[in-house]
């Protein structure tokens, strides 16, 4: 089988690591890939909402599946694209049409989607421009902190936590009168607070059936002790020590299974992967928002744990077979630590010669923000490298990525080095 894979993150890279074990691959091309997956699979110089161009390629190459990493071709239609030409009916995809990329794609539509299935999450009331007095009165009767979310896409940054009234007011003047995030904030949304500990649970679903995969936690803030700005993402830890299987059945049957079942009710064809940002409050999981692919760098803990083929598990979904299908996963607790550029989130610079990588022996790396000038790998983004580490225990898995960690180096490197403390902290 000829694979395709969209995307140049962290989570293409472990998806490539994954795809590239399964005797079933053949081809394994990634587009437009990183310094890492250069090393495993053919790197394709093809952005990935340039939709002619991947279809050029797929049908030269006798592409079979097609998988999506990022939201942004979902949300732009990559899947009605290719559906819509009789050219490509031999090809395989995994990854929602464009109104089921819409959970992601639009706040307000995810949490309307929410409330008509009775599916638990916050409190929340959506404002445009032409309502903004309306919304800086519900505002007024919110307790604090409030949460802002932009209505569109915004690259990981359109939600504002605010902790007083007058933050709030002045966030949600901006957002919407000053376009702090562009078009995604024509609209916002604004939500009550939750309260609790946060965690990420994915599901694969073919449109009927579905797997739920490795739950994870993922670490936001740039800063230890979650301090400082948001990014994309600064570590990630699999298994979560607090989502037993009690509250895991919870999870599967109040938000899971309404959402499968709110899709079809919709008469949305949804084959691909749900990402279930959720809330853990005393026992009871609330929904903080949905997203249309993979978590990044969740990916990076949970495909590691996967022990079964992925690439079967993607062929299920693709082909509308997954009712058919199980899986295994490894016991082992699997932690992940981020490096990252000086300056990030905010201004980095790129270029900077990367040491040290070929020495990791105790951790896998996966590639980010890379590139090869050469045959040097250099630094290409914000967040760079993936440092991944496995164990019988938490406390192994964080020494086993740490020692892999402090053997690279290049200039102005940063990373959290409490990762996984707080969940340490709870199984004492």
């Amino acid at each position: 089988m000829n694979i395709l894979v969209l995307g140049s993150g962290g989570r293409e890279h472990a998806f490539t690591w994954k795809i590239k074990q399964s005797p079933k691959c053949e081809k394994l091309f990634v587009a437009p890939g990183n310094a890492g997956t250069a090393a495993i699979a053919e790197n394709v110089n093809i952005g990935v909402t340039d939709f002619e161009a991947l279809g050029a390629f797929i049908l030269e190459n006798k592409v079979d599946l097609l998988v999506v990493g990022p939201e942004v071709p979902l949300v732009e239609g990559v899947r009605d694209f290719f559906e819509a030409d009789a050219k490509y009916a031999g090809l395989k995809i995994v990854g929602p049409k464009q109104d089921g990329a819409t959970l992601e794609g639009s706040k307000d539509f995810s949490k309307a989607f929410m409330e008509e299935y009775g599916i638990p999450t916050a409190a929340y009331k959506t404002f445009t421009a032409e309502t903004i007095d309306a919304g800086l009165a519900y505002l007024d009767a919110m307790s604090t902190p409030i949460v802002l979310k932009a209505d569109g896409l915004a690259a990981g940054k359109g939600v504002l936590i605010c902790e007083s009234h007058e933050d709030a007011k002045a966030s949600f003047k901006e957002m919407l009168l000053e376009a702090k995030f562009g078009a995604a904030s024509a609209s916002v949304v604004v939500e009550e607070f939750l309260t609790g500990i946060e965690l990420s649970v994915f599901v694969l679903t073919d449109g009927k059936d579905y797997v739920i995969l490795p739950e994870a936690k993922d670490y936001k803030r740039i800063g230890e002790q979650d301090t400082g700005l948001n990014t994309g993402g600064m570590g990630a830890v699999s298994p979560v020590s607090f989502a037993g299987a009690e509250f895991m059945q919870r999870v599967e049957d109040r938000v899971v299974k309404p959402t499968i079942e709110g899709l079809k009710d919709r008469g949305i064809d949804y084959n691909g992967f749900i990402f279930i940002g959720l809330m853990n409050d005393n026992g009871d999981p609330k929904v903080i928002e949905y997203n249309v692919r993979m978590g990044d760098p969740e990916t990076q803990v949970v495909i590691p744990r996967i022990k079964s083929d992925f690439l079967d598990l993607l062929e299920a979904a693709a082909n509308g077979n997954l009712g058919n299908t199980t899986y295994e996963v490894y016991e082992e607790t699997a932690t992940t630590v981020v490096m990252v550029a000086g300056g990030y989130p905010e201004a980095y610079g790129k270029g900077d010669a990367i040491s040290g990588i070929e020495a990791v022996d105790t951790a896998t790396v996966f590639h980010a923000g890379t590139k090869l000038e050469g045959e040097q790998v250099v630094t290409n983004g914000g967040r760079v490298l993936n440092i991944t580490g496995k164990g019988a225990d938490l406390t192994t898995a964080l020494e086993n990525a740490y020692a892999g960690v402090n053997k690279i180096d290049w200039n102005n490197k940063n990373f959290r080095r409490d990762i996984g403390q707080d969940l340490l902290k709870l199984e004492k």
